[in-house]
């Protein structure tokens, strides 16, 4: 009698520990240094400001607002780009950095946009993590990594911090 194996994942994240995964309402998981409060993106073994190795990783908030962005209009260099596009094939991609959360407990990250038409981006316009499509690895799963999308309803922006 044949063992069936359980079923391999068809997605897998760009990187273990970046984002909680699988997750119907995904969130970066960050650093927190309790002695300066400094939190970080991605995740740190010691404190930027301190070098403290007293940390603890925090959930970072879903929402936040659009700090400053550009658009991504050639294929990047590779290594370290792992996409499989071509020249032929490169859509120009949204680049922009969020704020998450406010004051000692907030945090500035590097994320993809999923928009990239400039006249839909603005700085301060409110967004939200979600996870989205990457490439394919050798195994022939989908790569997923995170990106930050507009949010549709800005009267829902007043919930930003909530996670």
């Amino acid at each position: 009698m044949m063992q069936l194996m359980p079923d391999a994942p068809t997605q897998v994240p760009v990187a273990d520990g970046l984002f909680t995964w699988p997750d119907e309402s995904p969130q970066l998981i960050g650093s927190h240094f309790p002695e300066s409060g400094v939190v970080t993106f991605p995740r740190q073994s010691s404190c930027p400001r301190t070098s403290s190795t007293v940390v603890e990783d925090i959930l970072l908030p879903r929402r936040g607002r659009l700090w400053s962005w550009t658009i991504q209009g050639f294929l990047p260099k590779s290594p370290p780009y792992a996409g499989r596009e071509t020249t032929q094939t490169f859509v120009p991609y949204g680049v922009g950095y969020v704020e998450l959360g406010s004051g000692d407990g907030g945090v500035i990250v590097e994320s993809r946009l999923t928009e990239n038409d400039p006249d839909r981006l603005r700085i301060g316009m409110p967004v939200e993590l979600v996870i989205v499509p990457f490439t394919t690895d050798d195994e022939g799963r989908e790569v997923v990594t995170f990106a930050f999308a507009p949010v549709a309803d800005t009267a829902s922006a007043d919930s930003e911090g909530a996670t």
